[in-house]
């Protein structure tokens, strides 16, 4: 589902902010209106309940993801997994995007119990593994990457990446970026032990360094 209209778009955005402030299990209906000009009897037009609402913007960020992806589906496989590295990289003190993946972790809590947000989660799993496989496999062809298993390696990828990042927004440190860590030991551990000599890869600084890079 895309964004249909400038009132979904607006709407979706408010979703976004009030997230951000509220977390997912104490965030209404009248928190998302205040983050919007649209009252809460409006957003109940456009959408029955919350729930129809997180799925939307699930969707929504799910359908904006596939988007960069085959906007930069040309770029060369190693700065494509670079970026995609990159993304799961977030520096200690960052408390809006900390507050946004922290809801979005409530969020996932509730796929036990509720089949639309884990048909939302499977998408999500399968769009993250598909990217690195993707990714993996344009490399192997071009000369960047020794043969591997691509759906093991990016299985591996995405799991220790992920659990970083869940790791990192629950248990943290002040100054530490366990994030960041990881990354570079999967770098030195996995990534550069299947690079071919003729392989050039960007490295993580220039990446996260990177303008058009959205986290």
């Amino acid at each position: 589902m895309g964004r249909e209209s400038a009132t979904d778009e607006e709407i979706l955005e408010a979703v976004d902010r009030a997230l951000r402030k509220h977390g997912y299990a104490k965030l209404t209906m009248q928190d998302i209106a205040d983050e919007s000009s649209k009252s809460k009897s409006l957003l109940h037009y456009h959408f029955d309940t919350k729930e129809d609402l997180l799925v939307a913007f699930l969707d929504d960020l799910l359908d904006s993801y596939e988007q960069r992806l085959e906007c930069r589906s040309t770029d060369p496989p190693g700065e494509r997994l670079m970026e995609f590295l990159a993304r799961f990289v977030f520096a200690p003190g960052d408390e809006d995007r900390e507050a946004f993946h922290l809801a979005l972790l409530e969020m996932r809590s509730q796929g036990a119990f509720n089949d639309r947000i884990r048909e939302r989660l499977v998408r999500s799993d399968r769009l993250l593994r598909t990217t690195v496989i993707d990714i993996l496999e344009d490399g192997i062809e071009e000369g960047v990457f020794e043969p591997v298993d691509p759906e093991r390696t990016a299985a591996l990828l995405v799991a220790t990446l992920d659990g970083a990042r869940t790791r990192q927004i629950t248990l943290g440190e002040e100054n530490d970026s366990y994030t960041r860590t990881v990354v570079e030991e999967l770098l030195e551990r996995v990534i550069e032990p299947i690079l071919t000599e003729e392989a050039d890869l960007p490295t993580i600084e220039e990446t996260l360094d990177d303008p058009d890079r959205q986290g």
